[in-house]
């Protein structure tokens, strides 16, 4: 394997599905052949001195993703600059980046001057956003088609590819996220730890994931208080940082549900295997707004891993996580009543799937890391 380059604005601590990913796999490469350059953020130093892999921080955040505006411009010129540096300095062979834009597009200004060569991860999210903009668009195109590779999470991120005129699934390779399936396992119930979170005698709903509308937090919140009626004993947590903690902080105010509904912004990654483990069902009520969409899930696929079952929105490639019927179920989350409707049925069952040990087993064969650095390897090689 040639010396590879990640570079990425999302990664640990960061919060959030790509992140971790990121860190999961490239994590498991040999460390003489991996280099992560991820964005400077507040307890970045500390997170990567604990840790094997090389690491090194850039300021890879910008409001701008053109190339029109003098922020967008300054940002890309500075970001080159400071990678020309680095892949020279490094013997770097290979970017893979963890976007198409903006990190695509730095690694395509870097090929038109040096020989590197490059692979762009598509989240579905990130290109559906670009879609918006003529301009983005217009680089999103360039930085395809130029791209070794593009790296889909999921089917519907190759079928957006194509549709939007990207490149074509030729050109896609699929790569599902994996999970660590010794970290995220099953574990009995543990009074201790309910009583810690707050979630004794609780039948408690858990979402992971970024506070963003997409996500579907909000509908939720929103669909308590009918839930509440018919299944008084729920609790609906909310694990995740984001820029829509205060509006739903609000809106947990503003129905009276404090008691039944609860935000972690902060949990430890130990604490967040606890939320799987100690949860009842695992939801992600996700839906698209505008061009923004849920790419894949993984926070679907470890909750399964740790033998909980699933709901999902019916959006995006959260299909593609699970069996449907069989480890978990979509349901239609483009509205709060909606949602409550669909989701109070499944409640009112016995069981929400015929086999407990099914989304444990699931996992096992589609997601775990072996399989999946095995079929990155084989990809990077190429």
């Amino acid at each position: 394997m040639k010396k590879t380059l990640l570079l990425t604005e999302n990664f640990p601590p960061k919060l959030g599905g790509s992140c971790r990913w990121f860190w999961e796999l490239y994590s498991r490469l040999p460390n003489d052949k991996v280099l992560v350059v991820a964005d400077k953020t507040i307890g970045g130093r500390e997170w990567d001195a604990t840790h094997k892999i090389e690491i090194m921080r850039l300021s890879l955040s910008s409001i701008e993703w053109g190339l029109k505006s003098v922020t967008g411009l300054s940002f890309y010129i500075r970001s080159a600059w400071a990678l020309f540096n680095i892949i020279k300095a490094e013997s770097i062979k290979e970017i893979h980046c963890g976007r198409v834009i903006p990190e695509g597009v730095i690694a395509r200004i870097l090929s038109l001057v040096t020989p590197i060569t490059y692979r762009c991860y598509v989240h579905g999210e990130d290109i559906e956003t670009a879609a918006t903009s003529r301009e983005q668009s217009l680089l999103v195109r360039q930085v395809c088609r130029k791209s070794l590779s593009l790296i889909c999470n999921s089917q519907n991120s190759i079928q957006l590819v194509a549709k939007l005129g990207y490149s074509n699934s030729d050109k896609c390779y699929l790569l599902h996220p994996g999970v660590d399936v010794e970290l995220f396992s099953p574990a009995p119930a543990d009074i201790d730890i309910q009583e810690r979170f707050g979630w004794s005698q609780k039948r408690v709903l858990l979402t992971v994931g970024r506070l963003q509308r997409r996500k579907g937090q909000d509908y939720l919140i929103k669909a308590m208080p009918s839930l509440l009626k018919r299944f008084p004993d729920l609790l609906y947590a909310i694990v995740g940082q984001g820029d829509c903690f205060d509006e739903l902080q609000d809106l947990i105010d503003s129905y009276d549900l404090s008691e039944n509904v609860k935000i972690y912004p902060n949990m430890s990654d130990e604490q967040l295997v606890q939320c799987y483990q100690q949860c009842d069902l695992c939801i992600l009520p996700n839906r698209t707004i505008g061009n923004d969409i849920e790419g894949f899930g993984m926070v679907l696929v470890e909750a399964q891993a740790c033998g909980k079952p699933v709901v999902a929105g019916r959006s995006g490639g959260t299909a593609e996580t699970m069996k449907v019927g069989e480890t978990g179920h979509l349901i239609d989350c483009t509205s709060p009543e909606r949602l409550g409707e669909e989701l109070s049925i499944l409640l009112s069952q016995q069981s929400l799937i015929p086999n407990q040990n099914a989304p444990r087993e699931h996992v096992l064969r589609h997601f775990s890391w072996t399989s999946h650095v095995e079929k990155a390897r084989d990809h990077f090689s190429q």
